[in-house]
């Protein structure tokens, strides 16, 4: 197989909302999320509508091609906003779709956007691995939201979640030559301690830095550890607290334009969260460029970077 070696993509798989809205099935570990009770549906859908064009636009402006495709109305998918959870697409030709903790999530993974991918966008898809069976077997592997991958030093950052099931990981890991370092990571909940639920509200990995909320890892022992092992590539950390991962600075992606520019993807409530140090760290080794997804962020749970599947398939 040849190695998915390329850290960076300059091409996205976005999904336009049609009904998107507060999940109350996520929400039970999903501690980012916030119901929006006093704001009708439809203008929940209107907001995070807007709020997703302007982004898409942003991205254009700055030379990434971003590809769209528009929910279905059929389904109840009031998260399909979040692509990057249900699939993944890799340099070799492979497609990988996963199984998803929340039933209503399940609904999200369509077939006929691997048409539209090759027909439309003239990508080669070599194969398909589909670990959606594991659902009968309640255990999940949430796609790169569970995992943050190293692609060029074949490393899988995970935290453990009911979302994130190790056995499946491993596997994941076996399949695409990826070492799997797992930590436990939590935040603080009105009841006390909750595992964090997905990998990458807490952690980014780019070509050159890592965003990481090294507080999360309550053991000090094992934070050292995942410290050590990313610096040990060559990367320079830029770590994060644990108040700035609920205003979502965990939740970046990096990427290169057409240009070959590169560009660290998050939203505005993130960029706004950090501080003029930590600014200045990124900066040099990348643009930032960021959008509001404030409606987005509260009701989904999620930011910048559950929005976006990076495509790295082949070409005619």
């Amino acid at each position: 197989m040849t190695k998915d070696n390329q850290q960076l993509t300059d091409t996205l798989l976005m999904i336009r909302p049609v009904k998107f809205g507060y999940n109350v099935e996520t929400a039970e570990n999903n501690h980012y999320q916030r119901e929006l009770s006093d704001v009708a549906p439809e203008e929940i859908q209107r907001r995070a509508l807007d709020e997703f064009n302007q982004f898409v636009n942003i991205l254009r402006q700055r030379g990434v091609n971003v590809i769209t495709v528009d929910d279905t109305a059929e389904k109840e998918t009031p998260d399909s906003i979040f692509p990057n959870n249900w699939i993944s697409f890799h340099q070799d030709g492979t497609v990988v779709t996963y199984p998803m903790w929340a039933p209503n999530r399940r609904k999200e993974r369509r077939d006929d956007i691997l048409s539209t991918l090759i027909k439309e966008h003239e990508y080669i898809i070599r194969r398909k691995i589909d670990y959606s069976y594991f659902e009968a077997e309640e255990k999940f592997l949430e796609g790169t939201g569970s995992m943050v991958l190293d692609r060029e030093n074949r490393m899988a950052y995970a935290c453990v979640s009911p979302r994130t099931n190790l056995n499946l990981l491993s596997e994941f890991c076996q399949e695409f030559g990826y070492r799997p370092i797992v930590f436990i990571a939590s935040q603080m909940i009105e009841d006390g301690f909750a595992e964090i639920y997905h990998t990458n509200v807490m952690m980014s990995i780019g070509k050159d830095f890592a965003i990481f909320c090294a507080d999360a890892l309550k053991n000090t022992w094992e934070q050292k550890d995942i410290v050590k092992i990313i610096q040990d590539t060559g990367k320079d950390v830029v770590f994060i607290s644990e108040e700035q991962c609920n205003y979502f600075a965990g939740n970046m992606l990096q990427v290169k334009n057409q240009q070959g520019e590169r560009l660290l993807i998050m939203s505005e409530q993130a960029y706004q969260s950090l501080y003029s140090e930590q600014i200045k760290q990124i900066e040099k080794y990348t643009d930032i460029v960021h959008s509001p997804l404030n409606t987005i962020e509260a009701c989904g749970g999620g930011s910048a970077r559950c929005m976006m599947a990076e495509v790295f398939l082949p070409k005619n």
